[in-house]
């Protein structure tokens, strides 16, 4: 990377980073290739987040079920390559890569920043939070030895298993404490920004709100609050994670099943 190419990334980064507003959010559609991410810049959204599920859709694969890493982190560099704003990038747990390995392959493809999460699919449960904590500071430590001002979105995971299969209404606040015991970890081990993926229901995001101790991301799922109530609890950064493009793979079946009319 040439001394010029490293201070636009780091001006991404910093960019990136400076729209993160507890009750302004930045609003993050999630694309999931180059077309994608231009479509999302051309309606004027400041930052291209990408979806894994819609990467490893787009190439063939399910998600969390066997997309390699190299081909994952080469479709987040086409997105990046392909724009003028600065691309996060949701790479799951890190593709199995060692921290430092893992700073380096980011860095290489100009992201600003992503997403880190705590579910261990191979075991078919929740990394050991301390464990984690330690794992996102080493990676935050490899960036900063780097120079590299990588935006650390911290992905808890907490109510996403429950949420998959199928719990009520009323069901989220129990799992409030250790979601925060989780997230305050890891904004002690210098992530940016908690992701309490699928937290929606109202009193147990205000719980949580309440007690995190850093910048909070919400998933923009139906049953959620609006975007203006998010804004109203302090919220920092919503966005779509995978809705756009099942949405948009529903639309297009659809469509073919029109064509056979």
């Amino acid at each position: 990377m040439t001394s010029s190419q490293t201070t636009d990334l780091q001006s991404r980064c910093d960019l990136l980073r400076s729209l993160h507003r507890p009750g302004a959010p930045v609003l993050l559609p999630n694309a999931w290739d180059a077309a994608t991410a231009r479509a999302v810049v051309a309606a004027g959204f400041p930052v291209v987040a990408t979806t894994s599920a819609g990467v490893a859709g787009a190439l063939g694969y399910e998600d969390h079920e066997g997309a390699p890493g190299d081909e994952m982190v080469e479709a987040a560099a086409r997105i990046a390559r392909g724009v003028e704003v600065p691309v996060t990038v949701d790479a799951e747990a890190g593709y199995g890569m060692e921290p430092a390995e893992l700073v380096a392959a980011l860095r290489s493809i100009g992201a600003a920043g992503c997403n880190l999460e705590d579910s261990d699919y191979t075991a078919g449960s929740l990394r050991d939070p301390d464990r984690h904590a330690e794992w996102l500071r080493a990676v935050r430590e490899a960036a900063s030895a780097d120079g590299y001002r990588l935006v650390i979105n911290a992905r808890v995971d907490v109510f996403l298993g429950p949420f998959l299969a199928g719990a009520g209404p009323g069901t989220q606040e129990e799992l409030v404490p250790e979601a925060l015991r989780r997230a305050n970890a890891y904004l002690e081990a210098g992530v940016d920004c908690v992701f309490p993926i699928v937290l929606r229901e109202t009193d147990a995001l205000r719980h949580f709100m309440s007690d995190v101790g850093g910048l909070v991301n919400v998933v923009r799922l139906p049953q959620a609050p609006s975007l203006a109530e998010l804004a109203a609890l302090g919220v920092a950064r919503v966005s779509w994670g995978h809705l756009l493009y099942s949405e948009a793979m529903a639309r297009l079946e659809g469509q073919l099943a029109s064509l056979q009319e």
